[in-house]
């Protein structure tokens, strides 16, 4: 007969209670990156980040259109030349949308116009602004950079879209594959201090809409 001790009966009535734990896959992890590792680290990051300073219809409209018109990044002459208008076009879209602005009027609804060099403009026509504040709104030497600054992290953006890299540069060179990874990285780090230090005031069409 075994006699079992108060210990061990102890342990074993925990061990009852104890609930059956699936195993735990443990996935090794590396210490140390490659410096290509890091770079594609830091692109993701960066293009997130600018990614918040371009109209968000149009990002969405090249993310969509992107795959579509790259046909998945195998492209021929005519998916080729697709791809290039719809950058220029987006590209041309974030450039203008930084001219606009909007406004809340003594209702509450927002409104929306271009900035022009005596004020703005609103687009419809529903609200007419006083001289002075309309005046507030005029075009500055700011709006132009940021203007720059937002095809450059659109471009920024479209160099981070495998497809669209894929339909240009099917089979790039070393050096060509470096330059597309560092390029994104070094144009976020340019844009990002140029935007910490001249930030922008306007609320416009694709932007986050002004609380005021």
């Amino acid at each position: 007969m075994e006699i079992k001790t108060a210990d061990e009966e102890t342990q074993s009535h925990i061990d009852q209670k104890r609930p059956l734990l699936r195993e735990t896959m443990i996935i090794p992890s590396r210490d140390e990156k490659t410096l290509i590792q890091k770079a594609i680290s830091q692109t993701f990051r960066s293009t997130a980040n600018l990614a918040n300073l371009l109209p968000t219809g149009t990002v969405l409209a090249f993310q969509l259109l992107s795959p579509i018109f790259t046909n998945q990044g195998n492209c021929d002459s005519i998916s080729r030349y697709l791809t290039a208008g719809l950058v220029a076009l987006c590209g041309l879209s974030c450039f203008f949308q930084s001219f606009t602005d909007s406004f809340r009027d003594s209702q509450g609804n927002v409104s929306y116009g271009f900035a022009t060099f005596r004020g703005l403009w609103v687009i419809d026509g529903s609200v007419e602004l006083p001289p002075t504040v309309a005046a507030s709104y005029r075009l500055r030497f700011i709006d132009f950079l940021h203007a720059f600054m937002s095809i450059l992290v659109f471009s920024a953006v479209a160099l981070f879209d495998e497809d669209v890299v894929n339909c240009f540069y099917p089979t790039p060179s070393d050096q060509a594959e470096e330059i597309l990874t560092s390029l994104p990285v070094a144009i976020g780090v340019f844009c990002s201090m140029l935007f910490v230090a001249f930030p922008t005031r306007r609320h416009g069409i694709g932007f986050p809409v002004s609380a005021n």
